[in-house]
């Protein structure tokens, strides 16, 4: 589980072919490896991933070609991504829960320097804007935001300096590619209301 905060844009230093996936090497600058072991998870661009080695600057993940095909942003060697280590169950909660399973890519629809912030509006797959909200949490790259408008299958969030210095999504642009994970609680929501649904049709039909 992770918070959305980032901690560090490191970059893909290497990929190589394995099994139809890839083997990836990332390397990090200020993240910290000191405390990572093999079987730790670290979340690259939001997407949960599990080291397979280390050393001080550089990990090793690898990841399945499923995840490739849902994904966006992890086969590009030198390619910048949003780096987030594992939630310890005393640290503080900076952002909202993040599950790094990523549930689609979305669309950058604008990006406009508003002086103070940054616009950016994004479309969402549309097997995902139902869970979008207003005031509600998304995580895009693995980044936390809130939901400032939605209209459609399209949402906006505003990023302050600070946020663009400390992830990559300073490098977006109008036709860029993210990846998006809604809310965790959206979800369990719409299950428990699915479970409501089918209780009262079976009431219904006695």
């Amino acid at each position: 589980m992770f918070s959305g905060i980032i901690a560090d844009i490191g970059s893909i230093k290497q990929a190589s072919d394995r099994d139809g996936g890839l083997r990836l090497v990332i390397a990090t600058d200020v993240l910290g490896l000191g405390d990572v072991h093999a079987g730790d998870s670290i979340a690259v661009n939001g997407v949960c991933l599990t080291v397979i080695t280390h050393d001080v600057m550089n990990f090793t993940v690898d990841v399945s070609r499923e995840t490739l095909n849902c994904t966006e942003g992890l086969d590009a060697i030198g390619a910048p991504v949003n780096l987030e280590k594992a939630l310890r169950l005393s640290d503080r909660l900076g952002g909202h829960l993040v599950s790094g399973h990523v549930d689609g890519v979305g669309e950058v629809v604008e990006f406009t320097d508003l002086g103070e912030s940054w616009k950016l509006v994004v479309r969402a797959p549309q097997t995902l804007a139902k869970y979008i909200a207003v005031k509600g949490s998304v995580t895009i790259n693995g980044v936390s935001l809130t939901v400032n408008q939605v209209k459609d299958g399209e949402f906006s969030v505003n990023l302050i300096p600070h946020t663009l210095l400390m992830t990559n999504l300073k490098n977006l642009g109008a036709d860029s590619r993210v990846n998006l994970e809604v809310d965790l609680i959206a979800r369990y929501v719409e299950r428990m209301m699915q479970g409501n649904n089918q209780q009262d049709g079976k009431e219904q039909s006695k």
